[in-house]
């Protein structure tokens, strides 16, 4: 079992000499959970990049969104 995390997910517990990904497939269950990942991203510099897609696996809803980080973020590019 490997001991990297998932960086896929974020827990909050990434320290400071962990570099941020460019990209990001943030997924799960369509909830409340999944919006506040997502606002997480937002609030942290990310934007996204296309439109979320759902699937459906007999019990519930997925979903998926990607997010990116902009080359040269901006105060500008925070505002989504």
């Amino acid at each position: 079992m490997s001991t990297t995390p998932d960086p896929t997910t974020d827990d909050g517990t990434r320290t400071a000499t962990q570099t941020r990904l460019r990209y990001r497939l943030l997924t799960g269950p369509d909830d409340r959970t999944f919006c506040e990942r997502i606002s997480a991203a937002l609030d942290d510099g990310y934007v996204l990049h296309g439109g979320p897609t759902l699937t459906f696996d007999g019990d519930r809803v997925i979903a998926g969104q990607a997010v990116v980080l902009p080359t040269n973020p901006t105060p500008e590019t925070r505002l989504v």
